[in-house]
């Protein structure tokens, strides 16, 4: 405050500038009292005798006392401060001027009114030009205005340093400005590296829809509830299919007029081995329904085959998007594999049993069902990268079949045959869970095939 000057005309010009042209400054007692009244925190300044000099309108506003009644009185003692509390007040403040750099105290003052309120206070002590003791100035603020500031303070650093979910600052222009280190590691890059980098070049696929919510709560606000974003990004080890259950909240300029956006606080977890578990158990649950409903429907079918056909039916729902049956027979030159029952090869459909006579289907050695009948086990097979019409009409499977399961069909120790469930480019390839489910439809269905051959043997007379 003692390097405020009382009058700024002649600083403004410069040496070698007209005196005329230039503007006029504003004076330096103006200047200063703008800028106290206009700082956030309460200040008032002491002398060196401890008479107030300066008091500004935030201690107005704390105090009730306006600058008229603060200024020029000795200290607090009678009016802001009780006489008990008085003399302590006052010695540490004025103890200021000969002590270096700030120090904090926490005092109870009484507002005009009467009440009591508890400040935090900042004091430094003002020297003179001659570099003696001049007075003080102390910046002060209701402990729990402060407090509230620090709690603020705190639980950005916690957040923005190794906090339990993702924290990320999007500015206007969608750019991360600021993340936190478990958000780093879900994105899989470091701290600094990400900054200000396009979301497009850290997510492969997903990033429309996290830059479509970013925009909309710019634009609209933050929303009420938590958002589930699948997304898939390109690291080290490839492309990985992550889940975050995210969090928006839009960030305003708290000095501002008006609300002006200053980016969109995004919160998110990883929550891609709940959701993983969440599916796989409504895919179990919705399988096991699948079968349930199999096994009563086809308790109702008089031919065996028909129970057979009605059993992959069912299967087929949510699970594949063509069925092959081919069954062992004993042919001229041995037991061959026979076309028994199939869907329509151009479009979905019940699986029928096939009309004709029993002609063998020309599969070569390497063809998954036979290797499936030869290991009396499941096998899956993929066709490889833009070979997909050649691959499926190779093996005699319907058109657009990328993606092969063959489950080998067992009643009573003997293998009978395989059934192969078909999927299309719009689906992901057979996985384990998929294999077991195929060998449960296939034991089934093994047993109805089973079933139908007793029959045939008993009606043509030849005994078991």
């Amino acid at each position: 405050m003692s390097a405020s000057r009382s009058t700024g005309t002649t600083d403004a010009i410069g040496p070698d500038e007209d005196p005329e042209r230039a503007p006029a400054a504003i004076p330096g007692s103006r200047l200063l009292a703008a800028l106290l009244d206009g700082m956030d925190a309460a200040l008032c300044a002491f002398d060196a005798q401890g008479t107030i000099t300066h008091w500004n309108r935030e201690a107005e506003r704390i105090l009730g006392w306006s600058a008229a009644e603060a200024v020029g009185r000795r200290g607090f003692a009678g009016w802001a401060v009780r006489s008990a509390d008085a003399g302590d007040v006052q010695g540490r403040l004025l103890a200021v001027m000969d002590a270096p750099g700030r120090q904090v105290h926490e005092f109870a003052l009484l507002r005009k009114d009467g009440g009591r309120v508890l400040v935090r206070t900042q004091s430094s002590g003002v020297r003179g030009a001659d570099g003696k003791p001049a007075g003080v100035y102390c910046a002060f603020s209701e402990v729990h205005a402060q407090i509230d500031l620090e709690r603020s303070i705190a639980l950005s650093e916690a957040l923005f340093e190794d906090a339990s979910w993702g924290v990320v600052l999007v500015d206007v222009d969608l750019r991360p400005t600021v993340v936190n280190a478990y958000a780093a590691r879900a994105l899989g890059g470091g701290r600094t590296r990400l900054l200000g980098r396009p979301l497009g070049e850290l997510v492969v696929q997903g990033v429309e829809d996290l830059e479509a919510a970013l925009q909309h709560v710019l634009a609209e606000g933050s929303p009420t509830a938590p958002a589930e974003l699948w997304v898939t990004l390109r690291t080290a080890e490839g492309d990985r299919r992550r889940c975050w259950r995210s969090g928006f909240l839009r960030l305003a300029s708290p000095l501002a007029e008006e609300p002006v956006p200053l980016g969109v606080g995004w919160l998110f977890r990883d929550v891609t081995a709940a959701k993983l578990a969440e599916q796989d158990a409504a895919r179990l649950r919705f399988r096991a329904n699948q079968l349930h409903r199999a096994a009563r429907q086809a308790a109702e079918c008089e031919d065996p085959m028909e129970a057979a056909t009605t059993s992959l039916d069912f299967a087929l729902a949510g699970f594949a998007d063509h069925v092959v049956v081919d069954l062992l027979e004993d042919l001229s030159g041995g037991e061959r594999l026979v076309r028994a029952a199939s869907t329509p090869s151009d479009a979905p459909g019940p699986c029928l049993a096939v009309s004709g006579g029993p002609f063998p289907v020309r599969y070569g050695t390497e063809h998954p069902a036979v290797q499936a009948v030869e290991r009396a086990g499941t096998v899956r097979a993929a066709a490889p990268a833009g070979a997909d019409r050649e691959w499926a009409v190779e093996r005699q499977w319907p058109e657009g079949a990328v993606h092969s399961l063959c489950a080998v069909l067992r009643s009573r120790g003997r293998t009978l045959g395989v059934v192969t469930f078909l999927r299309t480019a719009s689906r992901s390839a057979f996985e384990r869970t998929d294999a077991a489910y195929a060998e449960s439809v296939a034991s089934r269905v093994a047993s109805a095939v089973d079933l139908a051959r007793l029959a045939r043997l008993a009606a043509r007379g030849d005994g078991s």
